[in-house]
Order: C-alpha cells, then structure tokens, then sequence
C-alpha cells in the first residue's frame, strides 16, 4: 500500500505507515504561505483493505471549520466523484475507506486539472465567434488565458462581461462552474445563448491561477500571494496574474463581473456585493438585489438568507477583486461562492455539492443575466 501525490494538483505529505491499511499524513501549505487546506491524493495497492487515513493537521488549516460535517470526495476514474464520510477529533482527519479497486484518489473536491484547463480553451477556440487572447506569462512561465466571446452581430449598446474563476486555486468548483459556462455560450442552437450574444461581450478567465493549480495549493500562486487581495496595486514580480488581468480590463472596459469562488465552511451557494463602496447608492442595491433574487427563484440551489456580511459604507476592501472593478469602472461586480460541502437546503448524500451542480449554476447565472439586461437596470 501506499499513497502518493505527485501529479498536477496533488497535495499530501506521507508522515508514516503504520499498521495494516493505517497512514498518517499532513497537508503541504502553499508554497511561501501558511495557508494549508486543499488535498488530493491517490492510494494504490489497497484493494480490500480497510484503510484509515489519518490527516493529522487538518485542525490546524487555514479553515478548520471546513472539515466539520464534511464528507471527502473519491473516484477511481477521476470522472466521477462521489461523497464518503470522514470524523474530525481534535486536529486529526480521519477517512475510514475500503477500497474495491487498485487504486483510488480521494481529494477535498473534486479536482480540476490543468489538462482539463488546456482542453476546454481548445474547445471554445475551435468555436465560432470566439478569441483566445494570452495577456501574459504567470511567475512559473505557464500562459494567462483570456477568452473573448464577440457579439453574434453589431449592436451600439453591447455590454462586456467579464468572469473570472479561481483566483483561489483549491476553489476548484469555480472552474467546473466555467466550463458550466461555457457549454451554455458555446451552445448557438440555444434561444438564451442567442439573446445573450447579441447584447454582450463576454471575456473569460476560466483559471486565474494557474501556478497554485497546478502545485496544489489551496489560495495562493507561486510565491504565496493571495491573489485576491492583490488588486490595489498588483506587480508582474509578485501578482502578474492579476496584473494582467486588470490591464485587460482597462483596455477593454467592464459592465459586470462575477468573480467565482468556493468557502471552505459555509454549506450554501451565495452572492457577495460591493456595499462597502463609499460610492454605493440605491441604485446599486437595486442591481445587485434584483440579480441575487432572480438567481435564487431560477436554481433551488442558491439562497439569499446566508453569506457574508455586508460591508458599511466607506469599509470596502480595495485590495479585492470585485471592490476594484466596481470602483474603477461604475459596476456591478459580485463575488459568487459556492461550498466544498454541500448545499444545506439541497442536500445529496451521494454527490455533496459537485462539479455537475456547479455547472448547472453556471446556467443559471446566465439566465439570470438575460433577466437583468432586460429590467433596465443594468447601466
């Protein structure tokens, strides 16, 4: 038996082998961080042995919290992805699982691969209507990926809308959300994907950060910036994701920009605002009030009642993402999250919440943007 994670995205530590089917293992933090959360490992050589995996640090994680209530995901073929139990005493993790096969990965969620990352950018390249743009080079030397979706025909009012996935890399269900997204967009039969293309101009970032993908960290890019936090004043030696990022957007403009995350504790899907903008108004709350409550009718799975806190007036953070872009381009700009575990109101008890429900949300989100673009309030 043994387990192991070296390939994209994997993260453990093997501290020792105990008796039969026993492991103890800990948690790698991102690189110059201490942030530690996201695994994803593979177990071979185990078959019908009733393991006990002992993650022994996971009391001392960026969000204990997250592993409260909280059910691993496994697959033996990495394309299907269901829900097993786990107990946490004290700082210790423990997955009690008898594997039926060779070899079994388990992983926080379901992974996102930076092979799957290249395939669906070559899918929506080989698509009509659509632009593949490299804005840049991350610190590792992998390329920044912007997708330019043009209007179907030439209208005087388009509106670009920009969505922005895994700022946070171990969010993983952020870019299961994107290619949720992009099924929709890149669908032409469809009436709503019609509607939407003739009034918008999409730019998408199906990863925005691929170095801490791909090394299998939970938050952070090569060198431990949270990238998130980055966008005040972000630099090519510390955050040329976002730096790229924001120039494009410069150069292009922004109406709207949904920005697409997980939380490690919450068990609900919700949407996140900018209120703590000195500049917000009603008008402001009306947008973003109309867009959260016709998201919440059209998807069962998203619910306005949970979240974040909003902030007061005058306290936004500028260093995040959606605080920036509503300041410096006057609009609306949300942070959607969705959970690791499950949603509360909507449970599965096979699949927990999962890249298929990402997906399905991702519809809806548009769905609700066609709403949203005919209310006139979208200015």
């Amino acid at each position: 038996m043994r387990v192991s994670s070296e390939f994209d995205g994997g993260n453990i530590e093997v501290l020792d082998y105990g008796e039969e089917g026993e492991v103890s293992l800990a948690i790698r933090p991102d690189h110059q961080s201490e942030f530690l959360q996201w695994f994803y490992f593979r177990v071979s050589g185990a078959r019908g042995v009733r393991c006990r995996l002992k993650i022994t640090n996971a009391g001392n994680s960026a969000y204990p919290g997250g592993f409260e209530g909280y059910r691993v995901v496994y697959s033996y073929d990495r394309q299907h992805w269901l829900r097993h139990d786990t107990t946490l005493t004290g700082d210790v993790l423990t997955i009690e699982f008898t594997p039926e096969h060779d070899a079994v990965y388990l992983a926080y969620f379901a992974p996102y691969s930076m092979e799957r990352h290249h395939d669906l950018i070559a899918r929506a390249v080989s698509s009509p209507g659509v632009r593949h743009l490299r804005l840049g080079a991350t610190l590792d030397g992998q390329d920044m990926d912007l997708l330019q979706l043009e209007p179907a025909a030439h209208h005087t009012e388009v509106k670009n809308c920009w969505f922005i996935s895994r700022q946070h890399p171990g969010e993983t269900m952020a870019e299961w959300w994107m290619e949720g997204l992009l099924d929709t967009l890149l669908d032409t039969a469809s009436p709503l994907t019609r509607a939407l293309r003739r009034q918008c101009r999409f730019y998408l970032v199906p990863n925005m950060n691929p170095d801490g993908s791909r090394r299998g960290h939970l938050r952070t890019n090569a060198v431990g910036a949270n990238l998130n936090r980055e966008w005040a004043s972000p630099s090519m030696e510390r955050s040329p994701e976002v730096f790229l990022v924001k120039k494009a957007m410069s150069r292009f403009g922004v109406d709207l920009l949904l920005d697409v995350h997980g939380d490690e504790t919450l068990p609900y899907n919700f949407i996140a605002g900018t209120e703590g903008l000195a500049e917000w108004n009603e008008n402001k709350q009306s947008q973003l009030d109309f867009f959260r409550n016709t998201l919440a009718r059209l998807n069962p799975d998203f619910q306005t009642r949970h979240g974040y806190p909003p902030k007061k007036p005058g306290e936004a953070n500028m260093t995040m993402s959606t605080a920036q872009t509503a300041h410096l381009h006057n609009c609306l700009a949300m942070t959607l999250e969705m959970p690791f575990k499950d949603a509360a109101d909507t449970p599965d008890r096979d699949y927990g919440w999962s890249p298929g429900r990402s997906k399905a949300l991702a519809r809806s989100c548009l769905e609700t943007l066609d709403r949203y673009l005919q209310s006139g309030l979208m200015t």
